[in-house]
């Protein structure tokens, strides 16, 4: 009967020259620092996931504290809104106030132009002299009020 499986080949390799046997006490190191290099990554990986946690934490307390600040920030921005169109009202009314004003003082710069016109006459200076002492009066009147 024939044998139909493919051949073995062995390799037969010999200690290499320049790779000298490895001795107890170095395989011994060897394993020691597998050793520490173990723990210490494990102790990083748990301080990391205890850092997570406490990260978690915090997020959570921002979170609950950050609702109410935002409600707060809605309100004061919807009263900051309120305060602005109060002022621009007001604002308006004062420009209406200074346009009033300002006619008021041309009609009476007229008026005291055709008094001072008056008064250049000889014979009506006492007339003249009433208008003007009456627009004194008006003057001081719309002044206290």
């Amino acid at each position: 009967m024939r044998d139909f499986s493919p051949p073995s080949i062995d390799f037969i390799v010999w200690g290499l020259s320049y790779f000298p046997p490895m001795t107890p006490v170095t395989q011994v190191v060897l394993v020691l620092c597998a050793v520490v290099f173990t723990v210490a990554t494990v102790v990083t990986f748990a301080s990391i996931r205890r850092a997570a946690t406490r990260a978690e934490t915090v997020l959570q307390l921002v979170e609950r504290e950050i609702r109410p600040l935002a409600s707060q920030v809605e309100g004061l921005a919807s009263e900051v809104r309120t305060l602005s169109q109060t002022a621009n009202q007001e604002l308006q009314r004062v420009s209406g106030l200074v346009r009033r004003v300002e006619d008021i003082s041309l009609k009476i710069a007229r008026v005291v132009g055709v008094a001072n016109s008056l008064a250049s006459f000889r014979g009506v200076t006492s007339v003249g002299s009433g208008v003007k002492r009456a627009l004194g009066v008006f003057v001081s009147r719309l002044k206290a009020s």
